[in-house]
């Protein structure tokens, strides 16, 4: 692992990091943010998951998240959405580099490449327990979109890892809607059967479960109907009975302007839930 780049926010670091991934067959780039009580000791951490199209940047760049992080001592992770370099890529945004979804491909030409479950859950969570100040007994895990979808899924099939959930906007129902279908086909091939198990809402209604869950929704986003439909996920809980905040927040779209007006709120539910 080699560290990139390195400034000081709020009295804490926050870094870029490069490393090769055997999951994914490349260099992936990944940022962290570690808060001043790192200097100190371990600290709980927070995933952050990020949406098509995104890199580590974005969120870094667009998410401030920094201040709130800082001051409730919280470490901060923000891998990258797919293999980059020579993987295999298509000329559409919502497939290939840019668009990982946060499982494992099986289907040519992704297979062997678009690991990013594997990258994420285990490989990069690996190296950051080796280089970083973490306690992993505390884990919460949040995302954007694309990156909802992979926190919900990472969280209801690693019962026990992460003792905080929520997400801005993510995509609740792939199997459901034009881009998990997409990506399903493309990456899974057509058993649906298999979807179930990279699906927010069917493996709620499998049996998968969390102690409870933060969503953030704008109204003015333009992929709310088609493509995120989050009345499913309500529907989904209530059946289940997971207690689940579902915030619709009238004006806001599905950009950074919306994640960081309500950034800091996450990480404090976050917070909450990772004090020892």
């Amino acid at each position: 692992m080699e560290r990139i780049a390195e400034w000081t926010s709020h009295g804490g670091r926050q870094i870029v990091c490069t490393h090769r991934s055997e999951a994914t067959g490349g260099d992936m780039t990944f940022a962290v943010f570690l808060p001043p009580a790192a200097e100190r000791g371990r600290c709980p951490v927070l995933w952050y998951l990020s949406g098509l199209t995104c890199t580590h940047a974005n969120v870094m760049e667009k998410g401030e998240y920094r201040r709130a992080a800082a001051e409730a001592g919280l470490i901060v992770v923000c891998p990258d959405t797919s293999p980059r370099g020579d993987a295999p890529d298509d000329e559409a945004y919502d497939l290939g580099q840019g668009a990982g979804f946060y499982l494992d491909a099986t289907q040519p030409p992704w297979a062997g490449r678009y690991a990013m479950r594997r990258y994420v859950a285990e490989e990069l969570a690996e190296l950051v327990r080796a280089s970083f100040p973490v306690d992993a007994d505390r884990q919460g895990i949040t995302g954007h979109s694309m990156g909802g979808h992979g926190a919900l899924t990472l969280a209801l099939t690693l019962p026990g890892r992460f003792r905080s959930v929520s997400a801005f906007a993510p995509i609740v129902a792939p199997s459901q809607v034009p881009w998990g279908q997409k990506a399903f086909s493309a990456y899974l091939g057509p058993d649906r059967g298999t979807w179930r198990r990279h699906d927010a809402v069917a493996l709620i209604e499998d049996g998968a479960r969390l102690p409870d869950l933060l969503v953030d929704q704008g109204e003015a986003d333009a992929f709310l109907e088609r493509e995120l439909r989050p009345h499913l996920l309500r529907h989904a809980c209530e059946a289940a009975g997971i207690p689940l905040t579902l915030r619709m927040q009238p004006g806001y779209d599905h950009s950074y302007y919306f994640v960081s007006t309500f950034m800091a709120d996450h990480v404090a539910w976050h917070a909450e839930r990772l004090r020892a």
